[in-house]
């Protein structure tokens, strides 16, 4: 009986464990299930995520007339710079001007002692009277011994002889006159004037000094300065540009617009007032430099500029009617050259490599290239690949 009540316990206990187990994996498997269903429904419902797509800044291209400025180091220089000099000998008796101060032409600036001039004037002048009584003597001598040389009383020979004291004596005057036009010049000489108006220098000599052709004849310098030359140097590559585009310097051209003028920075960086124009340009480069000479004519009316004075030269070489311009921080430079991204209609950037000119501030002129109307990218571009979407802001 133990036996085979062991055996019926055995087999209700196995049977137990057997239902157990079902009734446990049957929940975790209806579990399973429902969590991969969510997962699918979540997975089904999610949206895809967006394709990555950089944004920039563009701007569309225009035309635009630009002027090209050049800049170069430039010196001032006087309209007139005239030296004051002794014509003629002695000793130096007065000063009649203040030294720095401004002249008028033929003001009296030194006095040359005149005594030895004026000496000599006198003796032409006595010199003179007594060669014009010589020839009124041969004069009436003549006019007697024509009468008589009709009346055959008097011969040819007297006749001739009267001819030529008379000649002899009108040319012995003439030479009077002369002479003592001369000697006056030299007595006017010892009054020294102002050949300009302008700024006089200090003396260079003091008084009492011998001047003149045997001594010290430079006594002080004028400068004109109303208006200044302002004269500086171009390159060779300058004036090839410039012919390029049928500019020359320091030729009037009626067919412009516009001429070719001049502003100047001086020393404290302050940029001077008053502009001046392109008067000269040497016909001939300089081999040693590779530079030819330009000048420009300044107006100095409150004689700010003084001659001898370094500044800068800033001139208009040029203006460019309708040409594109680009800001020059869109522009990249590779080895092959310059290029810029361009945002196409269809959203799409170009790497288009551009020839590019004078700067003119914070852009830069456009040779060849780039068109008119369409769009460049000006901000953002290193993020950018040749083909590649972007999006404009």
């Amino acid at each position: 009986m133990k036996g085979k009540f062991g055996q019926f316990r055995k087999s209700v206990e196995d049977g137990t464990r057997r239902i157990g187990r079902k009734a446990w994996i049957l929940p975790v498997v209806l579990l399973a299930v429902a969590a991969a269903v969510v997962t699918i429904i979540v997975l089904a419902g999610r949206k895809p995520e967006p394709e990555n797509i950089p944004v920039v800044q563009t701007q569309t291209v225009q035309t635009q007339d630009v002027e090209v400025y050049g800049e170069y180091p430039g010196t001032i220089r006087a309209q007139q710079f005239v030296e004051v000099r002794a014509r003629v000998e002695g000793y130096l008796e007065s000063m009649l001007f203040e030294e720095g101060s401004y002249v008028e032409k033929n003001q009296r600036l030194f006095i040359i002692d005149p005594r030895q001039y004026q000496a000599t004037v006198d003796k032409d002048k006595a010199q003179l009277e007594k060669n014009k009584a010589l020839a009124q003597q041969a004069e009436r001598a003549l006019r007697r011994i024509e009468p008589l040389y009709e009346q055959q009383a008097a011969s040819q020979l007297d006749l001739d002889n009267a001819v030529a004291n008379y000649e002899t004596a009108k040319a012995e005057v003439q030479m009077s006159e002369a002479d003592l036009a001369q000697s006056q010049l030299a007595l006017g000489y010892t009054v020294v004037r102002s050949p300009i108006s302008g700024y006089i220098s200090e003396r260079y000599v003091d008084i009492g000094t011998l001047v003149g052709p045997g001594g010290q004849s430079l006594l002080a310098t004028i400068v004109k300065s109303d208006t200044v030359f302002v004269e500086f140097k171009m390159t060779d590559l300058d004036y090839q540009k410039s012919k390029a585009r049928n500019v020359n310097f320091g030729q009037t051209d009626t067919s412009r617009t516009w001429a070719p003028y001049v502003r100047i920075t001086l020393a404290d960086k302050s940029v001077y007032p008053y502009s001046g124009l392109v008067d000269f340009a040497d016909p001939q480069v300089d081999s040693k430099s590779g530079t030819f000479s330009v000048r420009a004519r300044m107006p100095n009316p409150d004689h700010e500029l003084l001659p001898g004075q370094f500044t800068s030269v800033t001139v208009l070489l040029d203006v460019r009617e309708n040409t594109v311009v680009v800001p020059t921080k869109a522009i990249s430079t590779e080895k092959t050259g310059s290029y810029i991204f361009v945002l196409r209609p269809n959203g799409t950037v170009e790497k288009r490599f551009i020839e590019i000119g004078p700067e003119n501030g914070n852009n830069t002129i456009v040779e060849r290239g780039l068109l008119a109307g369409e769009e460049i990218v000006v901000e953002g571009y290193h993020k950018l690949i040749h083909g590649m979407k972007a999006r404009k802001v």
